[in-house]
């Protein structure tokens, strides 16, 4: 392995069975991807335990957790945990923490009023008991009585996994890079950029450090159809689940999106999206159209392209061929 990471990384779905994850990690590094990711959606893998046996699996490869809920850990556990596996894995491990899909925190109870406010007040709080600060204060979401780390870890850079305008500038505000949502497509990164320096200019940090992970549903062939195929019912089930959001309404589908939602959902969006949405809101196709546009996706602002597998259980053969015939492209 070079010391020169590719810009492209892997995230693994959280329906990887556990018993295949070492495996699959060593992989991702063998093949000589810069990124490894692992997903926590509720309720497959742990994302966090995910990302101990992630580090534990391999040797070089930044690891990142992409990404926890706000509000299912207190931010005193969360900051324990990212700590401990800090300490364990230096300068290897990044994190990331968001809102969480409303539909799985409703599952428990935990969507809160203000998801803004209480991310504000875990991402701040998990950043200054990194830092070897004692907590002792009341929010409107979580409250501290002299909570210290006894094993801080100063540096664990924090990301917000955000997508609408006023999240994004708060990450801009408080974070160090931002994980951009699968769906995601080149004008919805501007977009993303622009809010971003908004929140940044705010608290005085350098937007142009601020990374920009930026996750992509992604299936390879040499049989192109194959290949379309193969990533459209999992691009449904996103759009479906996520709704309509900033990233599809830069676009201007929103209205064309909510009306087939609401006539059956992911079904009903998988039968009838027209072949541009397959083409903008999912790397689909064979080796050298997808590296056009892993490019496209790095020239509109990502620092990195992370690829998902679709399906997830072909998770090895797509690794190996975008391995072998997509990244000599790029």
């Amino acid at each position: 392995m070079t010391d020169t990471y590719s810009p492209v990384g892997v995230i693994l779905h959280g329906s990887t069975p556990p018993e295949e994850l070492v495996d699959l990690c060593r992989l991702v590094e063998d093949c000589e991807f810069g990124e490894l990711w692992l997903s926590e959606d509720y309720f497959f893998l742990g994302g966090i335990s995910s990302t101990a046996v992630a580090l534990q699996s391999t040797e070089r490869i930044p690891v990142g957790l992409g990404i926890i809920s706000a509000v299912v850990r207190h931010p005193a556990v969360t900051a324990m945990e990212l700590s401990t596996i800090a300490r364990l894995f230096p300068g290897r491990m990044m994190a990331g923490i968001g809102h969480g899909v409303p539909a799985w925190t409703q599952q428990m109870g935990l969507y809160p009023a203000s998801p803004l406010t209480s991310m504000r007040e875990a991402v701040t709080a998990i950043r200054r008991l990194l830092e070897g600060e004692t907590l002792t204060e009341e929010g409107d979401y979580f409250s501290f009585d002299e909570v210290v780390l006894t094993h801080p870890a100063e540096g664990v850079p924090l990301y917000c996994g955000v997508v609408g305008p006023k999240s994004l500038e708060l990450s801009g505000e408080i974070a160090d890079g931002t994980v951009v949502s699968v769906v995601a497509a080149p004008r919805y990164l501007e977009f993303a950029r622009a809010a971003i320096a908004r929140g940044a200019e705010v608290s005085g940090r350098d937007a142009d450090q601020h990374r920009l992970p930026t996750f992509a549903l992604y299936n390879v062939d040499t049989d192109r159809e194959k290949a379309r195929e193969a990533a459209k019912a999992l691009l449904a089930f996103y759009l479906a689940a996520v709704g309509p959001t900033a990233m599809t309404g830069v676009y201007e589908v929103n209205d064309q999106l909510s009306d087939m939602i609401s006539r059956g959902g992911p079904d009903v969006v998988a039968a009838e999206m027209p072949e541009e949405w397959l083409d903008t809101f999912a790397i689909a196709g064979e080796p050298d159209e997808c590296a056009e546009k892993i490019t496209a996706l790095l020239g509109a602002g990502a620092t990195s392209v992370v690829l998902a597998p679709v399906p997830p259980d072909n998770n090895r053969e797509l690794i190996e061929l975008t391995a072998s015939s997509v990244l000599p492209l790029l």
